[in-house]
């Protein structure tokens, strides 16, 4: 399968007062044309501001220190301003997290939507705003040309979600990235707005990156996954075998805390123990193996490179052939 997004060494860096705070510590991966990947882990991993850097969206104080992003033949992140329009938005866009926060609260929705459109697409104003209404119905809002005059404040949750999904699949992109965006919408409305999604993918055969914490999602939505901790790739799979037979102890914690339905009444959920590392401390040895209970003398000594340990699945722990079904 062709690769449409191709992310080399990626490392970002904030600049504080206390010195430089390491958010993605040289990340590596392929998105291929109609695919689904998710990227998981703990908050503070790295998976939101590596999708924004790869987007050329990390401001002052942030710094994109090293990498290349390929898409189209060229690295995005050598990009002037002008080349930036005509590829955010466009060609790959984001539907944030917050979408509450994402929409102007001084600006009827249709104008916003309108604006995705227009920026984008030789549309005059009003054959923007009939588009509007066809978008606005195409991710499940019922009569939506009444909401054109309507403002944040006067929405739900998940209306407010549905028009973010509009005004980023406005412009027909091939990479949609979905950053977290059921985490503020109720369960129900959450289904639905996965529902949406996957469908609008199958129809449309973008490829799409679902940034997650939610395993079930992860199950449901994707074929491949990234597993990231302190700023790095600490398992690749297909999530087939993500689930059957995980190569890294992290990925093996987060397995281990997902509530069970078959579980006994009044069991305890279980945790990882400890905290993640301080991405200002400098790391000797795996960022996992203080929390580890796997972990053995050289593994604080050395980080471990992500290397394949059975086909197409990659792991980035030294002791990885202990969690070999196979026994090799």
């Amino acid at each position: 399968m062709a690769s449409i997004l191709t992310v080399q060494d990626l490392r970002v860096h904030f600049n504080t007062e206390q010195g430089a705070v390491h958010a993605v510590n040289g990340i590596s991966f392929d998105l291929h044309a109609g695919e689904s990947l998710a990227v998981v882990g703990e908050s503070g991993a790295g998976k939101t501001v590596s999708m924004l850097a790869l987007m050329g969206l990390i401001d002052p104080p942030g710094e994109i220190s090293s990498g290349r992003v390929f898409y189209g033949g060229k690295d995005l992140l050598q990009n002037s301003a002008e080349e930036w329009q005509q590829v955010r938005g466009c060609k790959i866009a984001l539907i944030q997290q917050d979408a509450v926060a994402a929409l102007n609260p001084v600006l009827p929705i249709g104008d916003q939507v309108c604006e995705a459109l227009t920026i984008h697409l030789p549309l005059t104003k009003s054959e923007a705003c009939l588009r509007s209404v066809e978008l606005l119905s195409q991710v499940g809002i019922p009569d939506a040309g009444r909401l054109l005059d309507r403002y944040v404040h006067q929405l739900s949750g998940g209306t407010c979600q549905r028009v973010t999904i509009a005004i980023a699949l406005a412009a027909q992109p091939e990479i949609l990235i979905a950053d977290e965006p059921t985490s503020a919408v109720d369960v129900t409305v959450q289904a639905q707005i996965i529902d949406l999604l996957v469908s609008m993918q199958r129809r449309s055969g973008m490829a799409m990156i679902w940034i997650t914490h939610d395993l079930g999602v992860v199950a449901r939505v994707a074929r491949r996954v990234l597993v990231m901790y302190a700023g790095r790739i600490v398992e690749e799979s297909r999530v087939v075998e993500l689930f059957s037979a995980p190569r890294h102890p992290y990925t093996m914690g987060l397995l281990a805390a997902r509530p069970r339905l078959d579980g006994e009444p009044g069991e305890r959920l279980r945790s990882i123990p400890g905290q993640p590392p301080g991405m200002g401390e400098e790391q000797r040895g795996c960022p996992f193996a203080p929390r580890c209970r796997y972990a053995l003398g050289h593994c604080r000594l050395e980080n471990p490179p992500l290397v394949e340990v059975a086909a197409g699945h990659y792991a980035a722990c030294w002791e990885h052939r202990r969690f070999d079904p196979e026994g090799s």
